[in-house]
């Protein structure tokens, strides 16, 4: 039993769609789950229409209608017949936005946006089903909804693990049984039938908690690049790839924000002893990466680059130490406002954060803060986080930036800068 997880860049339009069910094709696993995202960036699209028919915009239909246009653009280069069924059950599919974006959106906006955005990876996964039924694989559609079950924490879902073990175990692996299952990530159902979304990016996981459900020998996720990178290309003209990662350093460099891997993916994973290959769906030749429970002896320095940081600064107006009391509040406050902090740094009379900016959420968070403490910030900051770091690779990035912040602990370090 295999899981495979294939993201938007593997299926954004139809050459890419053709390559990936060759390699579902030359699959040998004896049983075969294949996750997959929405197409290119059709996630983007749908968020997009998703603020428009929030804010009441006009452009609602003509932002779902390119969104049509680009499936069916790929599709009628995919299936020569016009008449395929496969344009009708994609159409299908879009009618649930219409008859959204036809009522007043009066229901909460994080709700609204898994019931929109979701729809990316539904449409996605009717259409790689259905090549692979043109190429005679033998192959069934599976709706996640059915068996990734989650509270109602629209945007952000927690997985109910009892009830979606259940359900796998005893509606989906019959499927396996007689044919490879192609379903969705990123989206799940509460127990009202109600979709709800894993969080950005959140394939990877959903193919974690398929993988740790179903007792996988092995997840495989395909990108865009040979595996696993020291550094992202976009930053470092010289990279290095990784060949092996330990579960430990997985979730270290997925928290502190490697794109590479979804921040909760290796958890299920490590649960069950099950290897993560990270492998190019460019050049399946390759070997990538494989994560699992070896740890490396020498390993690579790994270096993660997050823009556009705001500092946040926070002193108490009495001039009382901060202490547990005043930090549980602080963060009590970063919670309400669904604010991530990336790094952390406090003295006796100030807490200084780095969070992502996001202009609404920082803007009302620092409104919440200001009713009990002063508040001073910075935008426009880079945060670097090394792993493994020595200190060549600190005077690396730290070149011609005047470093506002820096963390250390005994094997990662964190850096607050900007362009001096």
């Amino acid at each position: 039993m295999e899981v495979y997880k294939f993201g938007g860049a593997s299926v954004g339009d139809a050459k890419s769609i053709k390559n990936t069910t060759d390699l579902i094709l030359k699959s040998d696993a004896d049983q075969l789950l294949v996750v997959v995202s929405a197409m290119g960036k059709m996630t983007d699209a749908l968020e997009y229409l998703t603020q428009a028919f929030i804010s009441n915009n006009d452009e609602s239909f003509r932002i779902l209608d390119d969104i049509k246009a680009y499936h069916f653009e790929v599709m009628h280069q995919l299936f020569p017949d016009a008449q395929h069924p496969v344009f009708n059950d994609v159409a299908n599919v879009f009618v649930e936005i219409e008859w959204l974006l036809e009522e007043e959106a009066i229901d909460p906006p994080d709700y609204i946006y898994d019931q929109i955005v979701s729809i990316g990876e539904v449409a996605s996964t009717k259409i790689i089903a259905a090549y692979l039924q043109l190429a005679g694989k033998n192959v069934t559609w599976a709706d996640a909804r059915n068996y990734i079950k989650t509270d109602n924490n629209y945007r952000e879902a927690l997985v109910d693990w009892e009830k979606t073990g259940q359900e796998i175990q005893r509606h989906l692996l019959p499927l396996l049984e007689k044919a490879v299952v192609i379903t969705q990530g990123f989206i799940g159902g509460t127990s009202e039938n109600f979709t709800t979304t894993l969080g950005r990016e959140g394939s990877d996981y959903s193919a974690a908690i398929f993988s740790a459900c179903l007792n996988a020998t092995a997840l495989t996720i395909w990108k865009d690049v040979p595996g696993v990178l020291n550094a992202d290309p976009k930053w470092f003209e010289h990279t290095e790839m990784i060949p092996q990662l330990s579960y430990h350093d997985a979730i270290e460099l997925a928290y502190y924000g490697a794109t590479i891997i979804h921040p909760k993916t290796i958890k299920p994973l490590q649960n069950k002893n099950i290897p993560l290959y990270v492998r190019s769906f460019i050049d399946c030749q390759r070997p990538g990466t494989v994560i699992n429970a070896q740890h490396t002896e020498k390993p690579v320095p790994s270096f993660i680059f997050k823009m556009n940081q705001v500092l946040i600064s926070i002193f108490p107006k009495d001039y009382s130490f901060i202490i547990e009391e005043s930090l549980s509040d602080i963060f009590n406050i970063f919670h309400k406002h669904k604010v991530k902090v990336n790094t952390m740094l406090n003295s006796a009379l100030s807490f200084s954060v780095s969070v992502d900016h996001d202009e609404l959420k920082i803007k009302n968070l620092i409104n919440g803060l200001k009713e009990k403490y002063h508040v001073k910030y910075n935008t426009g900051l880079e945060l670097v986080t090394i792993r493994y770091y020595n200190k060549d690779t600190i005077t690396r990035v730290a070149a011609n930036k005047e470093i506002l912040l820096e963390v250390k602990s005994r094997n990662t370090c964190q850096i607050l800068m900007k362009s001096s």
